[in-house]
């Protein structure tokens, strides 16, 4: 059972930035694919990012050019650097390990980001 903790969370003020840590443990495999996902007060939950093992990114429309990706493979954890943030990026931040096996993903618990003046 691979297992994720998320930290970094917190309150920020229009323009700011904040980075995101998730780290998985337990039985991990080589291979595997880690994002991130936000669900924003009121709202579905929207895909702001992924990152496979070797680097290759994508990211959701309404984050491109402002939010970063980037993973330490032997620390097992995946960042999620913010910059120019928006009161439009409040949301409960989720990141989740994508097993290469097929099984299904893991979510980490959620952490708050609010950004307001």
């Amino acid at each position: 059972q691979v297992q994720l903790v998320e930290s970094g969370g917190g309150s920020v003020q229009p323009g700011g930035s904040l980075r995101l840590s998730c780290k998985a443990s337990g039985t991990i495999f080589t291979h595997y694919a880690m994002g991130w996902y936000r669900q924003p007060p009121q709202k579905r939950r929207e895909l702001v990012g992924t990152i496979t093992t070797g680097g290759s990114t994508n990211y959701g429309d309404s984050v491109q050019g402002r939010f970063t990706i980037s993973r330490d493979n032997a620390d097992n954890t995946v960042y999620l650097e913010m910059n120019s943030l928006t009161p439009d990026d409040t949301a409960v931040y989720y990141c989740y390990y994508d097993p290469p096996d097929g099984s299904s993903w893991i979510w980490g618990q959620g952490t708050q980001v609010v950004v307001s003046s």
